[in-house]
């Protein structure tokens, strides 16, 4: 990602913080997993089938959203070269919007479908890749859900092949009350 959409999600994060008046306990927009902790690692039955897992996505759910949602994206990705973020491209596995305000986390796999998918990491088809990492140190993936305030318009209401990262971020830009990730290795 280009710095300048991680700096206007800062600002509009920062914006949307300094306009919600007087300070108060407030609940901490947190994703989580079941089956791993943030800066664990992915759990083997969920690896690619080459690495001897099913290749489904893995279970997560989020708690305590920002007042005012009106739906989710999720984002899965990783930077192959291990670069920092904002100067390297990174590789996208999984893009999903239009996921419904009342929906508070995915089963393993989504079997029910919830939300529109975009690419998969090669652009070959819609769905989510696993990670496949070659041998050697470890690859780190981070899973990031957008708490929305408003549907992605500039998105298709069905899943698209077409959908790539980049038109994902830009399609959020001005509407994103809040983000939380989750980061694991492979």
């Amino acid at each position: 990602m280009t710095r300048a959409p991680i700096l206007r999600m800062a600002s509009l994060l920062s914006l949307t913080a300094a306009s919600s008046g007087p300070a108060m306990a407030q609940e901490v927009f947190t994703l989580t997993s079941p089956v791993m902790a943030d800066g664990g690692t992915l759990p083997p039955d969920l690896k690619c089938e080459r690495d001897g897992g099913d290749g489904l996505s893995p279970p997560i759910n989020w708690t305590s959203p920002p007042e005012g949602t009106q739906g989710y994206a999720i984002i899965m990705h990783h930077y192959p070269r291990g670069r920092v973020e904002g100067v390297d491209a990174p590789s996208h596995y999984w893009l999903l919007w239009n996921i419904p305000a009342t929906t508070l986390g995915l089963e393993r796999g989504n079997p029910t479908s919830i939300g529109d998918e975009g690419s998969d990491k090669d652009m070959r088809r819609t769905g989510y890749t696993p990670p496949c990492s070659p041998p050697g140190p470890p690859h780190q993936y981070t899973i990031t859900v957008y708490a929305l305030r408003a549907p992605l318009a500039r998105l298709p209401n069905h899943d698209d092949g077409d959908v790539d990262r980049e038109q994902m971020i830009a399609a959020m830009d001005g509407l994103v009350l809040g983000l939380s990730a989750l980061t694991f290795s492979n």
